[in-house]
């Protein structure tokens, strides 16, 4: 493992103090990898707005470096020293490596750097981002990519996107899957798939989709499915799971003009210790985003052994495989056939289930960790 005599790698840990849905994930699970796969390590972290931390074990008990800066300042500040302001090597004291996890690179000097790139949105769909967040990312990204000693990439697709469109020459880049948390899992126990019924008020059989509601997540479009084949199930429901991102209040007015709003839940924010049961509950899970840089929602619901109906699109079929059904996000005739035949086959839905099960179980956050610690290796020439 060689990281004894590596020194200190410092993970960026903003996305998981601020909640950030996916790039949280990530870094909590990258985290808890390297931990896992290499105890002796030397690890820390750092994150800004250290007010409102609220970081769990084993996050909490490593060094870390903060800075008491708000989000936009703190921005800013990294930026900064991309144009003259003064580096930011001071505030890293004893770090040989600084990871960044959220798409947020300073400028350093005398640490080497590795970046990982989720995605590249703003660039593809600029339409789908808040001017300031998109102005800011096509100025800095090709910057952070360029400065960084090496690039992560969580996808193939993420690859490609980041040669076709900013150039950059894909053997500067590493691809490695993100992981499945082993908290994600089928739960059978009857008395804990009742709990979450009753605490969601969840119906009998129910369409599940989990993920921020904003635009490009595609909500609308299923919306749309789901209408078509109400008409031919009227028991089944839509359950949607997650915060409202921006740009989604047009996707509330469609649900209320529908005429069905009572039998579309919109949950908001659950839990983590909550999700497993509440997949599990779900007859099929569906995932219509129009883009997604790996698409980890996906790979959650397989791992929870519920039927899996998702986006072709971008990274979702590297993640998902032959272990669910794909369809065009734009195709709702698809969309309503493809849940209308997993709704009614039971075969079909545990083959489906068994699949899932099967392929999640190999995307691993001690196999992440074990391949991104070969990449601090390789930058510490070790």
């Amino acid at each position: 493992m060689g990281s004894n005599h590596g020194g200190r790698v410092c993970v960026e840990a903003s996305p998981v103090v601020h909640r950030q849905a996916g790039l949280g994930r990530y870094a909590t699970g990258l985290i808890q990898g390297l931990l896992t796969h290499d105890p002796d390590g030397d690890y820390a972290i750092a994150y800004n707005e250290p007010k409102h931390s609220r970081l769990r074990a084993p996050l909490s008990k490593l060094p870390r470096y903060t800075s008491s800066l708000g989000h936009k300042p703190w921005r800013i500040r990294n930026a900064l020293t991309y144009f003259g302001a003064p580096p930011m090597e001071m505030s890293l004291p004893g770090v040989s490596i600084y990871h960044s996890t959220g798409h947020l690179l300073p400028r350093l000097r005398r640490i080497r750097t590795v970046f990982t790139l989720h995605d590249l949105i703003p660039l593809l769909f600029p339409e789908y981002h808040l001017p300031m967040n998109r102005i800011f990312l096509r100025l800095m990204m090709p910057r952070f990519l360029d400065e960084a000693d090496a690039i992560i990439a969580v996808s193939e697709n993420t690859r490609q996107d980041a040669a076709d469109l900013l150039g950059i020459e894909p053997t500067r880049v590493t691809v490695i899957s993100e992981g499945v948390d082993p908290h994600f899992h089928p739960v059978t126990d009857p008395i804990k798939l009742d709990a979450v019924r009753a605490a969601y008020g969840l119906p009998q059989r129910f369409i599940l989709y989990v993920s921020t509601i904003e635009p490009r997540k595609n909500h609308g479009m299923l919306l749309e499915a789901y209408a078509a084949l109400r008409k031919k199930d009227s028991d089944v429901r839509l359950v949607l799971v997650g915060e409202l991102g921006w740009l989604w209040q047009d996707f509330l007015g469609d649900v209320e003009r529908s005429g069905f709003g009572r039998e579309v839940s919109l949950i908001g924010y659950v839990p983590d210790a909550d999700l497993p049961a509440l997949i599990s509950a779900a007859t099929v899970f569906a995932c219509p985003s129009l883009y997604e840089g790996f698409g980890l929602p996906a790979l959650e619901a397989m791992a929870c052994g519920t039927a899996v109906v998702c986006s072709d699109a971008a990274s979702l079929p590297e993640v998902v495989g032959q272990a669910g059904i794909l369809c065009d996000p734009n195709d709702v005739e698809a969309w309503q056939h493809s849940l209308s035949v997993v709704l009614e086959d039971e075969e079909l839905r545990s083959d489906l289930e068994a699949r899932g099960k099967e392929r999640a179980a190999s995307f691993t956050w001690e196999e992440v960790a074990r391949a991104t610690r070969g990449v601090y290796d390789l930058v510490l020439g070790i």
